[in-house]
């Protein structure tokens, strides 16, 4: 076995190598950008060389930097992980010229595979079934649209280097073709240095079902069952689960064995992945289709390891070095459910827009709560820690595991609500309300499941009671207790938290949720009273008008709480019994109004102590100028200045986190002036343009 290996990746994945390799008794170097300067995966390793600044360019994906990093380190192997240049048929052929191990298949199995168009021709010739499509080399305009109205519509363009989701879009109709295209080629340009796409038919209600196979340099080639992906957002997972729902042994069987057939084509090595799209029903109809064959370690790997027991890491480490594979296929079992969620810095409700950054608080589940082996969390965060625009929005994967599907997504479900990520925006309570639809529930997925429920899934967060109580009790106490920090917490004459010495005391503000999508309307302000009674819980009444006055009691002082940000509510409304909840609260440095992240079992909500002084501000539409929602790279403009425009219309295209974010016109008016140029680097709030209202706008 190997004694030093080179992880050249980053984040979550990068760590979960290094756990596998401590375990193997290898040691690890770490290689790290400017922004990972201080990150997780740096701490994990045994070593750590800087490669550069933070664009991924100009560090993650120099394959030259990391080779000179390995031969001064004495690595003598490199696991590219996921991404970056784990698919790059040019860095392992480096590899081989340094003497170094490329922990992944030979270069000609990349070459052949990587090359979407090229996989795909070489299917046809092995017999495996294909959406009809254009996989040729043509990349002319014209050429491809006349292909693109031959195959019909809707239709996927998908870049033939690509993955991930990146590089991908739906075209509904010819007139939108040429638009797409161009997006499509410039996204797949960035991420994998090839614009090149190809074009299939779009199935209207697909099912992704993808294959897990491994292979040695002997010849053996097993697979490892089959995991379901279908759950996406902008053709990315979001949840992947295995085996996959309604799958019968014979079905299993056939995709298991069409994708040995796959990979045996090309004289495949090492972990891969061959995917498939299959109509929804494909557990009546038995048809699927090869969509591609992703040529690493894929980012779901774990729920692979979860039902078979097997470390994938391990296995890959040891047919690298040339031994056999650990078991035969006959060997090789399946042994319960298990779910995948990707939680990403992300905003739901404004498109899933990636969020940067401070983790100003972070709390994973408490292992405790669940059984040994049925709560897995790889991350590549902790608090403190920034999520960046430079690189892909993942923060973690949390990972369940049960004797059955219920079980393990109602053990997904417990894990995600004890989850607390402060500081950005996220997908979870997303992800909970995907594991609550009935068709989640029941197996009748596809690609379109987030698209078919988003009034339900997007609705604004309800702004609960026992949340509100909380925020405004621990707002209040931090803000008094903050103004004397040479104070004594435990002697109540040195705290400006309004005690008494004898009787009651009571204390009023206001309280109000934070709008998180644009179509929110106003929230409305509570207010909030605070009694003190000597020897007594502190107890908070809440109201609004018309409303009935919600009563929460505290178990203890937020100064003596074992845990300062977890607390226990006896909660009350009017004259309904108590009841017992735990909420989590995160006060948000330097932010504005006293804003806190707050969680409790029904999701997060974002809180701002309102200021009586203070002139609150007016809601109200569009002024005119258009500002960058978070950092990133001007990558094209679509309308010249002083050209009419209308509300929602796409005006203007960024690049952050490894993909492309399209921002519309916030009124009707005319384009007056840009403020920005393509290719330059603009920051968070930028203004980008201005737009001169109509007069009735």
């Amino acid at each position: 076995m190997f004694t030093k290996l080179l992880i050249a990746n980053r984040g979550e994945i990068a760590c979960r190598v290094a756990a596998t390799a401590r375990r193997l008794g290898i040691r690890t170097v770490a290689v790290y950008a400017d922004a990972d300067a201080h990150s997780a995966h740096v701490q994990a390793c045994d070593e750590a060389i800087h490669l550069g600044p933070s664009p991924a360019r100009d560090s993650y994906l120099r394959g030259d930097l990391i080779l000179a990093a390995a031969r001064s380190t004495g690595a003598q192997a490199i696991h590219p992980g996921y991404g970056f240049l784990s698919e790059n048929a040019d860095f392992a052929i480096a590899c081989a010229q340094a003497g170094v191990t490329f922990v992944g298949p030979p270069a000609y199995a990349l070459a052949a595979m990587g090359d979407k168009a090229a996989a795909k021709r070489l299917m046809t010739d092995a017999g495996v079934p294909l959406v009809p499509g254009y996989h040729g080399p043509d990349q002319d305009l014209a050429s491809l649209q006349a292909h693109a109205d031959a195959i019909g519509y809707p239709l996927l363009i998908k870049a033939t280097a690509g993955g991930g989701g990146k590089g991908m879009r739906v075209v509904e109709c010819a007139a939108d073709f040429a638009a797409h295209l161009a997006s499509c080629q410039r996204e797949a340009q960035a991420s994998f240095g090839n614009a090149q796409v190809l074009l299939e038919r779009y199935l209207p209600a697909p099912r992704h079902i993808e294959v897990q196979i491994f292979a040695d340099q002997h010849g053996h080639a097993v697979h490892l069952f089959e995991r379901d992906c279908s759950v996406q957002r902008r053709h990315q997972k979001v949840l992947e689960e295995a085996p996959a729902p309604g799958m019968s042994p014979l079905l299993r069987e056939r995709m298991g064995q069409a994708a040995l057939t796959a990979a045996l084509s090309v004289g495949y090595v090492g972990a891969g992945t061959v995917e498939f799209i299959a109509e929804q029903d494909v557990a009546r109809t038995g048809r699927f289709y090869f969509m591609e064959m992703n040529t690493r370690l894929q980012v779901e790997h774990p729920v692979t390891e979860a039902i078979t027991g097997l470390d994938l890491v391990e296995w890959q480490l040891r047919v690298a070095q040339g031994q056999t594979l650990p078991l035969r296929q006959d060997q090789i079992t399946s042994q319960g459910h298990a779910i995948e969620a990707r939680v990403c810095a992300e905003n739901p409700r404004l498109g899933f827009l990636p969020s940067t950054g401070t983790l100003h608080g972070l709390r994973e589940p408490q292992a405790s709560h669940f059984e040994p082996s049925a709560l897995r969390i790889d991350s590549g965060v902790r608090q403190g820690d920034a999520i960046s625009p430079y690189y892909d929005a993942m923060i973690a994967k949390v990972i369940a595991h049960g004797k059955d599907r219920p079980e393990a997504l109602q053990r997904l479900d417990q894990a995600l609500q004890g989850l607390q990520i402060a500081g950005v925006h996220t997908n979870i309570d997303l992800i909970r309300r995907v594991l609550h639809t009935p068709a989640f529930q029941q197996g009748r997925i596809d690609t379109h499941l987030i698209e078919q429920h988003q009034a339900a899934l997007m609705a604004p967060a309800s702004a609960e009671a026992e949340a509100l109580a909380v925020a405004a009790l621990m707002a209040h106490h931090q803000t008094l207790t903050t103004t004397c920090t040479t104070a004594r917490m435990d002697d109540p004459w040195q705290q400006a938290d309004g005690w008494r010495l004898h009787g009651s005391a009571r204390q009023h503000w206001q309280i109000q949720p934070v709008a998180a999508g644009p179509t929110d309307t106003v929230a409305p302000i509570w207010s909030v009273t605070l009694h003190r009674q000597p020897g007594q819980r502190l107890r908070l009444d809440l109201h609004r008008p018309g409303q009935p006055v919600w009563s929460a009691e505290l178990d203890h002082q937020p100064a003596s709480s074992p845990s300062p940000h977890q607390h226990t509510l006896h909660l009350r409304v009017g004259d309904t019994a108590e009841s017992t909840i735990a909420v989590g609260v995160w006060p948000q440095p330097q932010a504005p109004n006293h804003r806190f992240d707050v969680f409790t079992p029904q999701g997060q909500v974002t809180l701002a102590i309102l200021d009586p002084l203070q002139r609150q501000p007016t809601h109200t539409r569009g002024d005119g100028t258009l500002r960058a929602p978070m950092p990133g790279r001007v990558v094209a403009i679509d309308v010249p200045a002083g050209q009419p425009v209308t509300a929602g219309q796409r005006l203007i295209v960024t690049e952050a986190m490894k993909m492309e974010h399209p921002l519309c016109a916030p009124c009707d008016g005319i384009l007056s002036a840009w403020l920005c140029q393509v290719g330059e680097q603009v920051a968070e709030g930028q203004e980008l343009l201005r737009v001169t209202p109509h007069p009735t706008a």
